[in-house]
Parts: structure tokens; C-alpha cells; sequence
């Protein structure tokens, strides 16, 4: 019983000391978050730093003496400050090295390109950047505090006269919350800082040290919710290879080659092998198998790997020790308005420490001058010496701008006698008078501090700017559809009688080379349609009499069908489009009676309308057996249009008679040159009205010269000079210097072979091109280097004849050309050709024996995305 007692009194003394931790552990969370978001993960609005880059800087010019210091010294320097691992420290302070603007290294500090680590930070150095010494520091205006320890005092900000936040960018992850301010233009920070203080209207936008090229369309000044593209430099090496130049910001050399290889694996894309050159730029090498496309191939990296990536910044920094979110323009306005805050404290203490020194300036000249230090020889006690002086002041000192206080007299006391007697008074006239006018021009400073702010950014531009032009370049990019630029490693089969198609039907009959992201369309024998997913075995009913890989919004292709209704036995004739449906449901193309069935039908790529013979049976008191169909002459409608009658009686076979053209109109075609591509959506300069036949005429700055059919997914090098219709009848009028001979010559040619490029200027290093003239009687004018020689008119026409593209063309001169300029051309009418207008949407009239169409039409809005494909049209007949 004893026992059970003893036991019951413990159990009252623990409930005693029991407590409720639910509200500590609140309160240590919310210490613990803001602890993270204050001190560690987000930088101040003031100088741009989180406190561990603030505390390395302070370190660095605590142990700065001009030579350079070992960083783990400078680590060990900075834990005086820091009250976390040399770890941390060394990392951030690589980051901040790489950032190349504020510390000067030498070493191995790592590569942003590669990727590549620094060396330990006992093996590489640093000191301040002459940068950094000129905007970072001025003990006289920061405001200190204690460090963690108490043993030293640290800056609370450093006053940065310069926007760092926004050049250098910074990302930290707290907790709740997190920030990615992106990198901005050293050059155009300063610019839009001038244009602050001025009053004007300003933008910025984001500039990486890794290049690239960057869509700031949806940038919205760096606010949640922005977003930023931003794609490698890819071009075209020759026709078996491409090579990356430049990255996307946030990527390095072996992630973006791991992303390629990931792509080529999984069948996105098709390469032979990577080549990394990278050493101080970036040169990846990528070889293509042969009969690929580098143009595709380009649009697939871009869409299937980190060559294009997208950036989410979050402008999250902290204000009065609370975390704000803000817009790049906010805090560029904030930094410029703070950086002359900062110049005007900087005067301030100037003017004070100029008046300063003029007020014991002017004291010690009337102290020397009017002999007052012979009135202290007879005082025998301290404070008798101070009022001698005093008293004999008074006198001289009505001219003075303040009070002459006791302090003033003991520094009086502390001259030697040896500067007494070697005291000049004209000497002393004149460097009070220099202060006098160093006072004035700070005062002029300071009512002007506007002005004197604008002068110090132009200043910082000229001592600092060179070197950091823009790297990054700004474009516009257009959207690249996923479904036609991935490489089809995948073949579609179809299984028509039992109505199943897929990739592992191999046994059955080939479609077509796909991808697993494609949609497949189907047509069968009694009028449906689908579109579903490509898989490896899908069954979409039986009887199929057509299926292919759909392209989304392609009213290019063009299905033409004839079919029996079920319900009355005629036949109707339609033509019509298929450019956006719902996957995986059924669509009736017939008038949707039971029992119809189709007769004819064909898949036309490029709208091809073909003439068909209609055979009739024999019955009854029918005349007319047989006769022709002109499927051009049937307007294209809607897939759920029921067609022209064809006729009333029973067919007994339709028969192919001769294959169509197209008879949709020529497409007009545009460059934009914003984004160097093709369009037909009216974006940049037209470039003409374009049929199947017609080509793009390419000349390049290297001499080159080379003619395709258009495709909107072309790529165009940037040292293009000539992008026109080509004209076979019209010859090219060109100037160049040859490199080898060292004079200039005038040639012109014919392209004589239009499947190839060709090079029309000689092939030594040091020839070029000087001028292309595409008008058919060019003219030019010569402007010499010499002043003596007078300008030539050049006429093209005259001066040589049209000759082979290989020729060397007739010699100009050998003296050297300043210039050469274009002039009007002569006049010249072109031959008029007779041309034949196509329809694409008028209705015409049915042909014999029929009775019109008898249904509504249900036309398609979707846009024509203006794609031509180059596979045969399919023609099935029944």
C-alpha cells in the first residue's frame, strides 16, 4: 500500500512540471523562418547583399592592402563576422567571384560555362576590384552594428553607390517564401539610373554572362508571375552538323549536353555524336546522321532540351527588415534615389571637414601672424596660457564662421615652434584661399546634386564600362510546335480489315514514320472518322480506308470523297478540310443515314483536285453511262457538309482519269526579322505570293548563294544580305575584292544550279564581298580612299555581260574603295505572264446530272497555320 502511495506522489510532482510546447514550438517556427528570410536567404534593398556577401566585402577591405589574399584567409577573417561554417563562406564567395564585377581573383575559381568547381580556397586568391573600392565602401557614411559575438562591429549596409542588386542578380530560397532576381546590363543600369534622375521614362531587362538569347516579352519588370525564355545560340555549321556558341543562363555545358543525350534516347531527336570544345567559350559540336534536317533539328533542341529554358522571377528583397515584393523599375528607382542620398551625406561630411579646416586655418594664421604665442611666456599656470590666447584672439576673429572653442585653443598650443618660424604668410593666404574654393564648388555640388549624380554614373560608365557591353540578345521567340519538330524514330502500321493501327503492327501494312506524341487520323469505309493518340496497338473499327499522322489546324490538306447515302441511294461529292477535332471521338462525314458508304476517297497535301470518271449501271432508260468530274470545280467547305449530288442512279465504279494540281491560292509569305523566320501571318516584310514551284533566293556576306523552297521552319543566318523570290530570267549584279590578285572585280551571273550552294567569289581567305545588286539594270557608285581619285558610276549592264557563276568577272580597279553605293536602277519593264487565277473557297455550280448541294455548311475557324507537306497524296477507289 506503502508502494502505491510512493508512486501516486511521483505522479503528482511530474504533472507539476509538465508544460504545453504548441506555443513554443510557434514561436521558435516564426523565429527560425525569420531568422532564415533576414539574415540568410534574401538581400537588402539598400546595397544588394545578403549578409554573408556584406560580410566578406567588410572583410576583404578590413585585410585589403593592394596585394592579393589567400581566400581561406580571408574565410577565416570573414568567421569573425559570420557566425556560420568557412563552407558556406567559401561557396558564396565563389559566387560572388563569378559575378565578375566586385572581386579581382586569381586561381582556378571554377566555370559557369562547364560548370566546373573552384580549387579549395587555400590554392586560389582574391582581392577588392578597383570597382568595388570605388562604389562599395565609405566608413564615414555606413551605420554599424555589433557582430554576433560582440567583439567587432560590422556594417549594417554597405553604402553601394551602384545598383548591385540589379547587375548582379541573387537567388535564395527562405522559408514561405523564396527570390530570383536575374542579372541586368552594367552599362544599361547606368543609363536608366541617368535617365531616372532626369525625369525620364525608362526600361530594363535581364543580361546574362552566359549569352544567349532571351524572350523579355512576359518579363513584367521581374514580379511574380513573369516569366523570361532564354535559348542557346545554335547555328548551322554545315549540312551534317550544328554548334552551340552560347547557353542558356542557368545551364552549363554538361547539363545541357546530359539534356540532348536524355532527348536522343527517348527518340526527340536524332544525333550521331556530342563534341565539347568548350574552353573560354563555348563550343559544343553536334554531328547529325545523315538525311536529317538541322533546321528541324534546331527547333526540336530548343523543344525538347535545356537549349531553351524558361526563368520564374520572383523580385523578393528586403525593406525596413521586412520582406517585400517589388518590380526591377522600383528598385532601380530606389537605388538611384539611394546612391544620392549617399553622395549628398559624402558632401555634407566633405563641406564639414573643408569649413573645419578653414576655421583652423584662418586661427593658426592669426595666431602666427599677430605673434598672440609671446602672450603665454609669462603665464605659469595652464588654464592662464588658454586665456591668454582667448583674449588675444578676440580681436581677429570676427570673420570666423563659428565660436573658437577651448579645443581650438589647445591645438594652438600643440604647434611647433618650428613651423612658427618658418611660417609664410603668403603661403597660408593662398591655401586658405584654396579651401575657400573648394568649399564653393561643394556647395555648387550640393545645390546641383542632381546634376552631380548624373556626372558620377557617367563617370563610373567610363572607368568601368569597358568590356561589359550587352551579351544576352533580345528577340522575340515564336512558338515551336512540339508535334513537328520531334524526329518520328517510330513507324505506323494499319491493319485495315480488322481495324486496328499502332507501332507494333509490324506485320501489317506501313503508314508512316511517327512519334509517340503524334496523333494518328483515321477515315473509314462507312464515313466516320477519328483521331486518337498514337500507341502500340489502338482499334478504331474495322473496314479503314485511309489513316495518317494529324496535323493540328492544316487546312492545306485537302480530303476529297464521294459517297452513297443510305438512306435515299444517291451520291454526293464533297471536298473539305479536317483542322481541329476532339481526340478519340467518332465523326459521321456522311449525311448520316445508316448503310452509307463511301465510294471514293483521297488525301491531298496540298489541295490537289483531281478529274474523275463516274460509271453508271445499266438500268432502266439511263442515256448518259458515263462522264467526267472536275473535283477542282467543287468548293471546299466543311468536314460536316453532306456534298453535291453526283446522281441519283447507282455507280457502278469511279475511275481515276488524270491527277490534279492545287487549287488553293498562292500563299504570301513574310520575313520577320525579329525572329529571322518565315511567316504567313503578316509579321515583317512580304517577300511575295509563293505556288508549289516557286523558290527563296539566300545570299549570304561569305559570297553564297543557294535557293530552297520556302518552309516556315527554315533557319537564317545572321550574315544573310539577300532574302528575295527568286527570278530565274533575272541575273545577279555583283562587286568584290579578290584576296589573292588584291584587286576588285564586277561579275554577273545566272544561278545554274538551284538544288545546291554555291560560291561565286573566289575562295581565298581575304577575298569579300563588297555589294550585291538584285535589280535587273543596276547602277553604283564608287567612292575611293583616295581623295584625289573622283567617284566612278559603275553601269552594270555595260560593264560586263551575264556570265557562268564560276567566272572571275571583269577587273574594276586595284586601287582601294572607301564604298560603294547602290544607285536607282535603269528602267526596265518585266516580260507579263499570262497567269491563271485559282479558287479556293467560291461555290460553283454542280456539273451534269447533279442537283446541288443540299446541306449547310460547317466551316472550321481554325487558322491556317500555312504548312505545306511534301508526302504524295493517297487515293483509294472503291
Amino acid at each position: 500500500m506503502a508502494e502505491y502511495e510512493e508512486l501516486d506522489e511521483n505522479k503528482d510532482q511530474n504533472e507539476d512540471t509538465i508544460t504545453k510546447i504548441g506555443g513554443m514550438y510557434e514561436d521558435w517556427f516564426l523565429d527560425y523562418a525569420s531568422y532564415v528570410i533576414l539574415e540568410r536567404a534574401v538581400p537588402g534593398i539598400n546595397d544588394g547583399f545578403k549578409p554573408v556577401q556584406r560580410r566578406i566585402m567588410q572583410s576583404m577591405k578590413d585585410l585589403d592592402d593592394g596585394r592579393y589574399n589567400k581566400v581561406a584567409n580571408l574565410v577565416g577573417h570573414t568567421m569573425q563576422y559570420h557566425p556560420h561554417g568557412d563552407a558556406s563562406i567559401a561557396d558564396a564567395m565563389v559566387q560572388l567571384g563569378q559575378k565578375e564585377l566586385l572581386i579581382d581573383m586569381q586561381g582556378n575559381w571554377g566555370n559557369i560555362l562547364t560548370g566546373d568547381r573552384a580549387a579549395a580556397s587555400r590554392y586560389i586568391e582574391a582581392r577588392l576590384s578597383k570597382f568595388a573600392s570605388a562604389v562599395v565602401f565609405n566608413p564615414k557614411t555606413t551605420k554599424w552594428q555589433a557582430s554576433y559575438d560582440g567583439r567587432r562591429k560590422e556594417p549594417i549596409d554597405l553604402p553601394v553607390k551602384f545598383p548591385l542588386l540589379l547587375a548582379q542578380g541573387a537567388e535564395g530560397i527562405a522559408v514561405g517564401l523564396s527570390t530570383k532576381i536575374l542579372p541586368h546590363n552594367f552599362l544599361e543600369l547606368i543609363q536608366a539610373s541617368i535617365k531616372i534622375l532626369k525625369g525620364q521614362s525608362f526600361s530594363i531587362f535581364p543580361d546574362f554572362l552566359t549569352g544567349g538569347i532571351a524572350d523579355i516579352t512576359n518579363y513584367n519588370e521581374g514580379k511574380r508571375g513573369g516569366k523570361v525564355r532564354v535559348r542557346a545560340k545554335i547555328s548551322q555549321k554545315d549540312k551534317n552538323s550544328l554548334v552551340i556558341t552560347e547557353i542558356p543562363y542557368g545551364t552549363t555545358t554538361s547539363s545541357l549536353i546530359d539534356s540532348i543525350l536524355k532527348a536522343n534516347e527517348k527518340g526527340k531527336i536524332k544525333i550521331k555524336k556530342i563534341e565539347d570544345n568548350t574552353a573560354k567559350d563555348v563550343e559544343i559540336l553536334i554531328h547529325l546522321p545523315g538525311g536529317v534536317s538541322p533546321d528541324k533539328t534546331i527547333d526540336a533542341l530548343y523543344a525538347f532540351t535545356s537549349c531553351e529554358v524558361s526563368i520564374s522571377p520572383i523580385c523578393c528583397i528586403i525593406e525596413n527588415n521586412k520582406p517585400v515584393f517589388i518590380g526591377v523599375k522600383e528598385a532601380l528607382r530606389h537605388s538611384t534615389n539611394h546612391t544620392q542620398d549617399l553622395l549628398t551625406q559624402e558632401l555634407e561630411i566633405q563641406l564639414a571637414e573643408l569649413e573645419e579646416q578653414w576655421h583652423f586655418s584662418s586661427l593658426e594664421r592669426i595666431f602666427i601672424e599677430n605673434r598672440i604665442y609671446r602672450d603665454i611666456e609669462e603665464e605659469e599656470t595652464w588654464q592662464g596660457v588658454l586665456d591668454a590666447i582667448d583674449e588675444g584672439l578676440k580681436p581677429h576673429v570676427k570673420h570666423l564662421k563659428r565660436a573658437v572653442t577651448e579645443e581650438d585653443i589647445v591645438r594652438l598650443t600643440e604647434i611647433r615652434i618650428k613651423k612658427i618660424s618658418k611660417f609664410d604668410i603668403d603661403k597660408a593666404k593662398q591655401f586658405i584661399e584654396g579651401l575657400e574654393e573648394k568649399i564653393a564648388l561643394v556647395k555648387k555640388d550640393l545645390a546641383n546634386i542632381v546634376e552631380y549624380t548624373i556626372d558620377y554614373f557617367k563617370d563610373l560608365k567610363d572607368r568601368f564600362g569597358k568590356g561589359k557591353e550587352r551579351k544576352t540578345d533580345i528577340r522575340i521567340f515564336e512558338d515551336i510546335v512540339a508535334t513537328k519538330v520531334v524526329m518520328r524514330n517510330s513507324k505506323l502500321y494499319v491493319n485495315r480489315a480488322e481495324g486496328f493501327v499502332g507501332t507494333s503492327l509490324k506485320k501489317d501494312e506501313f503508314v508512316a514514320d511517327c512519334a509517340d506524341i503524334d496523333d494518328v487520323i483515321v477515315f473509314r469505309s462507312d464515313g466516320k472518322m477519328m483521331v486518337t493518340k498514337v500507341d502500340s496497338k489502338t482499334f478504331v473499327g474495322k473496314n479503314i480506308i485511309h489513316a495518317a499522322v494529324f496535323k493540328k489546324k492544316d487546312k492545306r490538306t485537302i480530303y476529297n470523297m464521294l459517297y452513297k447515302d443510305g438512306k435515299s441511294g444517291f451520291t454526293y461529292m464533297k471536298r473539305f478540310a479536317v483542322t481541329a477535332i476532339t481526340r478519340d471521338k467518332e465523326y459521321d462525314l456522311t449525311a448520316g443515314s445508316k448503310g452509307s458508304k463511301v465510294l471514293y476517297f483521297t488525301a491531298n497535301p496540298n489541295g490537289e483536285a483531281e478529274i474523275i470518271t463516274i460509271n453508271l449501271r445499266a438500268v432502266g432508260l439511263i442515256k448518259k453511262l458515263k462522264w467526267d468530274v472536275d473535283l477542282a470545280e467543287l468548293a471546299i467547305k466543311g468536314r460536316a457538309s453532306r456534298g453535291n449530288i453526283v446522281t441519283k442512279y447507282p455507280i457502278k465504279k469511279i475511275e481515276l482519269k488524270e491527277k490534279g494540281v492545287s487549287t488553293l491560292k498562292p500563299r504570301k509569305i513574310w520575313f520577320d526579322e525579329t525572329v529571322q523566320r518565315l511567316n504567313v501571318d503578316e509579321r515583317g516584310d512580304l517577300i511575295g505570293e509563293f505556288t508549289a514551284d516557286d523558290r527563296l533566293l539566300i545570299i549570304n556576306q561569305k559570297g553564297e548563294v543557294k535557293t530552297i523552297i520556302p518552309n516556315l521552319n527554315t533557319h537564317f543566318e545572321s550574315d544573310m544580305i539577300v532574302l528575295e523570290k527568286w527570278n530565274p530570267n533575272k541575273p545577279i549584279s555583283v562587286v568584290y575584292f579578290d584576296g589573292e590578285r588584291e584587286r576588285y572585280y564586277v561579275k554577273r551571273f545566272m544561278i545554274e544550279h538551284p538544288d545546291r550552294e554555291e560560291k561565286f567569289i573566289s575562295e581565298h581567305a581575304g577575298s569579300k564581298l563588297m555589294i550585291v545588286g538584285m535589280d535587273y539594270r543596276p547602277m553604283a557608285e564608287v567612292i575611293y580612299s583616295k581623295r584625289s581619285l573622283e567617284n566612278e558610276i559603275i553601269n552594270f549592264e555595260e560593264f560586263i555581260a551575264v556570265k557562268g557563276i564560276k567566272a572571275l568577272g571583269n577587273q574594276l580597279t586595284t586601287e582601294k574603295i572607301k564604298d560603294i553605293n547602290l544607285l536607282d536602277p535603269l528602267p526596265y519593264e518585266e516580260p507579263v505572264l499570262e497567269e491563271v487565277e485559282l479558287v479556293e473557297e467560291e461555290i460553283i455550280e454542280a456539273p451534269e446530272n447533279s442537283a446541288g448541294d443540299t446541306s449547310g455548311s460547317e466551316n472550321d475557324e481554325d487558322d491556317d497555320d500555312g504548312e505545306d507537306d511534301d508526302d504524295d497524296g493517297q487515293i483509294t477507289l472503291f
